[in-house]
């Protein structure tokens, strides 16, 4: 391995040992579950804990921040052995938290890491959590709640899953402007639901969407031979001579499924796009489009939904295309769908989790 290549790998390490915090202290599960292998481990033997596999590790740390009243992380440079296609390494944390219960205190702690190469990137394949100090003292300190309703949730928050009551309201509002609503109770039964919506044999556009790859749906329409996958056909098409077919493969599907940056409790579905090519179908170029939506992304107008894109989605998929692609992503282009002209069109599973952006 070159002198580069080392150093680049370091840089990506650090970045994914920095993304572990951030999901945790903005609550995103799914997301912190995406940065391990499909057989990675979080062990936290002090509380104990041991999740194995990205679905236990999203459910089992959901579980886990129901019980906070407050939590803050903070995460300090370790050591990285690199050795070919994986690597050991150490980072060192400090945290502050009270649970609900009234449980609270300081700790620094370390975490001994694995990681691998893989088609995405470095991820975790195991990350043990060891405690070297605990003082559960009272602390002086207060977290800064916001304004707290039952049925609007925390001010401020756009990685917490909206309230039963929110998902209902926009659900009734979607209907009301011509989209079918279903509130359903997670990715799983989204991903079952998707099957029977659309027929075999249909051409269907996935959206670039976090939701869709999380969930397994990306993977079950690209990769499983029931549909006539259009993605796979536009990536295999040269760009620079079939810029015309791309765009008229992108524009008309039968279906196109994709999630939304928000929607509003108005009724309302939002999607940012840096290139706009995704938007076309969604808009009413392909016949039927399903989106899936997790709760987190209920917003109460319009005017929220804008924030929510600069402030919450627009940075997280930034560094996702940096890493990636080697840039940065940028909201050119908003779509707005404020009803459905077309009846049946256009149907939107709302989910009572959190999952994508």
């Amino acid at each position: 391995m070159n002198d580069f290549q080392a150093v680049a790998d370091r840089v990506e390490i650090e970045a994914l040992r920095g993304e572990f915090t951030d999901a945790a202290m903005m609550r995103d599960r799914p997301r912190l579950a995406s940065l391990f292998t499909p057989d990675g481990a979080l062990r936290m033997p002090n509380i104990p804990v041991e999740l194995v596999g990205r679905e236990a590790i999203r459910a089992g740390g959901e579980r886990l921040q129901r019980q906070w009243d407050f939590f803050v992380q903070n995460t300090h440079p370790g050591t990285v052995v690199l050795d070919g296609d994986t690597a050991t390494g150490r980072a060192y944390i400090q945290e502050i938290a009270r649970t609900v219960d009234g449980r609270q205190g300081l700790n620094y702690a370390v975490y001994h890491d694995r990681y691998q190469r893989t088609a995405e990137g470095w991820k975790f394949t195991e990350r043990v959590y060891e405690v070297r100090y605990l003082d559960t003292s009272p602390l002086a300190g207060t977290a800064p709640h916001p304004v707290r309703d039952t049925e609007t949730g925390p001010a401020g928050s756009f990685a917490e899953p909206a309230s039963a009551g929110r998902l209902e309201r926009a659900a009734a509002a979607l209907r009301a402007n011509g989209f079918a609503a279903e509130i359903l109770d997670d990715a799983a039964a989204a991903r079952a639901r998707v099957r029977t919506l659309i027929h075999e044999g249909a051409s269907v556009l996935t959206g670039a969407s976090e939701t869709l790859r999380l969930s397994g749906i990306d993977e079950d329409i690209n990769t499983g031979g029931r549909y006539d996958a259009i993605r796979p056909r536009v990536l295999g098409i040269d760009r620079a001579t079939g810029a015309d077919e791309i765009r008229r493969l992108l524009a008309c599907p039968d279906f196109v499924v994709n999630s939304v940056a928000a929607v509003t409790e108005t009724g309302s579905l939002v999607l940012a796009s840096g290139s706009g090519s995704q938007l076309p179908a969604n808009a009413g170029g392909a016949a039927h489009a399903v989106w899936i939506v997790g709760a987190q992304k209920v917003v109460p107008d319009l005017d929220t939904a804008l924030r929510r894109i600069e402030e919450h989605a627009l940075p997280l998929e930034s560094a996702r295309a940096q890493a990636v692609y080697g840039m940065p992503s940028a909201v050119n282009r908003l779509l707005v769908l404020n009803a459905e002209p077309r009846p049946g069109r256009g149907t939107v599973l709302l989910l009572r989790e959190a999952i994508g952006y």
